[in-house]
């Protein structure tokens, strides 16, 4: 059951990172990206970052065993990041979280998640549906910015 769970968590995760790829596509405008309008206060270009920084840090260095480095702060105030550079960070995340969730055992899933996010630990699958929440809800919110702008 622990690999029917994990297959259809790595399709979840490509999917909609691919929609994140396809979201960034569809701004006419590469400034677009990066626009703030009215009260909305996070721009598509920095939500983007903001995921690939999220997947990162808790996929890739919890289950990926990657060292990455967070810089939560330039994922909100970065600005003009070439799409470029996005896709490239898009694929490289995509390819964290499968390699990620490729290493989990049942004993893991089941267990609990081994960075510590909230006040008290959780477990690894709870997290993991967690962040693939945090991904949709941030891809719906890139998806109305763009349509908002243009």
């Amino acid at each position: 059951m622990h690999k029917l769970i994990i297959d259809n968590l790595i399709i979840l995760f490509n999917r909609d990172l691919n929609k994140l790829k396809e979201e960034i596509l569809l701004y006419t405008e590469d400034s677009n990206l990066w626009k703030i309008h009215k009260s909305i206060n996070n721009s598509g270009g920095n939500l983007c970052l903001h995921l690939i920084g999220n997947l990162k840090t808790y996929v890739g260095n919890g289950l990926s065993g990657n060292e990455y480095t967070r810089n939560r702060i330039f994922e909100f105030s970065g600005r003009d990041v070439k799409r470029t550079e996005l896709y490239r960070e898009i694929d490289d995340t995509m390819t964290i979280v499968e390699q990620g969730l490729k290493r989990l055992d049942k004993q893991l899933l089941e267990g609990e998640f081994p960075i510590k996010i909230w006040k008290e630990k959780k477990g690894t699958l709870f997290t993991l549906l967690h962040l693939h929440a945090h991904l949709n809800y941030h891809l719906g919110q890139i998806n109305y910015h763009r349509r908002m702008l243009e």
